[in-house]
């Protein structure tokens, strides 16, 4: 099973913390954010990745292209072409990574439509943003995808509260959460499931094209489309403050979306 990963936006609203790097390189705990979902997948069996790439994507081919000289040590003897020498192994060497060309302007809709080559075929495929890391069950999403029989999955979250919550009693604070998780409702959580037969006539061909709209409005009105909910944990890097949040919870060695060892 493959992993298709929407690499091409610009990232326009978290240009305050990178103004250098295409959002998915930015780093959490020195590694890029891509390779936080790519190691989350790869916890539950995925191997092979599809990286749809827009907004400075040659610098996620560069990352990849030197993937060993970015992860481990090495000793380079100067002034020797070539003399270049590697210490230890990765977790990654199984990886297969397809790094796709989709278009700098292209809306994902249109990206996943132009990958169509790399995952058509009888087998489902997974489809998330290179921007967010969750906990979710990737296997039990598979699983649940299979059993309904529906041509898309999505994972539903519940978004994380805009501000800080207080619970009070007797006129004292009782309980005190910066940032708590909303208690009703439901959204796009990424993490899809889609089947790779039947989704095609429902993304269409055109660039311009935008998933989370027509096609999934059409999945939804047509009975195609079911949400698999995940109430764990669930985070989006949009801004700068979500970033140094994630990197924070790394630093302190409870990042909830770490299920790999």
């Amino acid at each position: 099973m493959k992993a298709v990963i929407l690499c091409g936006g610009q990232g326009t609203r978290i240009r305050d913390a990178n103004e250098v790097l295409p959002k998915p390189l930015l780093p959490i705990g020195g590694k890029p954010i891509v390779w936080h979902i790519m190691k989350s997948y790869a916890h539950h069996g995925v191997r092979e990745f599809v990286l749809c790439l827009g907004y400075k994507g040659w610098l996620i081919k560069e990352f990849f292209l030197n993937y060993r000289a970015m992860t481990t040590d090495l000793t380079v003897t100067l002034g020797r072409h070539d003399a270049m020498e590697f210490h230890g192994r990765h977790d990654e060497e199984d990886w297969k990574v397809t790094l796709a060309e989709t278009g700098e302007e292209t809306m994902t809709g249109g990206r996943v439509s132009a990958i169509r080559r790399y995952v058509e075929g009888d087998e489902p495929f997974l489809l998330t943003y290179g921007d967010g890391v969750s906990d979710v069950d990737v296997t039990a999403s598979v699983a649940f995808h299979r059993d309904h029989g529906k041509i898309a999955t999505v994972t539903a979250v519940r978004p994380p509260g805009r501000f800080g919550e207080m619970r009070i009693e007797g006129g004292e604070v009782t309980e005190f959460n910066e940032k708590p998780q909303a208690t009703e409702g439901f959204i796009n959580g990424g993490f899809l499931v889609l089947d790779a037969r039947r989704v095609w006539g429902y993304l269409g061909t055109s660039a311009t094209a935008i998933l989370e709209r027509e096609p999934m409005r059409r999945l939804a009105a047509d009975g195609q489309l079911a949400a698999y909910p995940h109430t764990g944990f669930w985070q989006p890097m949009d801004t700068a403050r979500e970033y140094a949040l994630l990197n924070e919870l790394w630093a302190s060695g409870r990042a909830p979306w770490k299920t790999w060892r």
